[in-house]
């Protein structure tokens, strides 16, 4: 029995055709494009993920930013001896 689901490749094809078609930069209205977008991605999304936000943290560049920071601190005092 065939999987009645369309494949990723498909259902990426299908998205960008859409995209295309109502996008607003090539005639589309903005707010059926919204709209739009907001079922595309949740379908993409499982249902526990619907509500939630992702949030970005910044980290410190690690052991290398140590040594970079390191040097340069370094530079700087020999130009003051």
């Amino acid at each position: 029995m065939p999987d009645p689901r369309p494949s990723p490749a498909d259902e990426r094809a299908a998205y960008r055709a859409w995209l295309r078609a109502n996008h607003p930069d090539l005639g589309g209205d903005p707010e059926a494009f919204r709209a739009g977008l907001e079922t595309w991605r949740g379908r993409r999304r499982p249902a526990a993920w619907a509500h939630t936000e992702i949030v970005a943290v910044r980290r410190r560049g690690g052991p290398v930013a140590l040594i970079g920071r390191w040097r340069a601190r370094r530079l700087r005092a020999r130009r003051l001896r």
